[in-house]
């Protein structure tokens, strides 16, 4: 099973993280974190990185319904999408798949959430 959701696009950088933002929002989803780690690594260790932004995404119901269902699931709170360049003009956006992170949880009633995010989080690649 493969951890994370993804699509290949071609357009710019900034288009690609202005897309996963509006498709995330039609779904319900907030941008809670937003990290530049290209700017991180090259402010605190000098090297040069492509263009690589991590968005915390939250859907507040949903990550209600999951926080009463097992109050530690917070650790894998929230959902990580990544925009980065891949190169060749290649834009990737990957979500993290929250069924796949919640194996390690003995919770049924939690995998059954997860799989709505999923559903969720496929929509919003599809409609990159």
């Amino acid at each position: 099973m493969s951890y994370y959701l993804g699509k290949m696009l071609t357009v710019s950088f900034d288009e690609a993280v202005y897309r996963a933002t509006e498709a995330l929002k039609k779904e319900g989803f907030g941008i809670l974190t937003e990290i530049d780690v290209s700017a991180t690594l090259k402010k605190k260790i000098q090297v040069d990185f492509p263009s690589y932004r991590i968005l915390g995404a939250c859907n507040p119901t949903l990550a209600y319904e999951a926080l009463k269902l097992e109050n530690k699931v917070g650790t894998m709170l929230p959902c990580n999408v990544v925009v980065r360049d891949a190169g060749n003009g290649q834009i990737e956006v990957a979500a993290i798949d929250p069924v796949a992170s919640m194996q390690a949880i003995d919770n049924p009633a939690l995998k059954q959430a997860a799989g709505q995010v999923r559903t969720k989080l496929e929509k919003v690649i599809a409609d990159l």
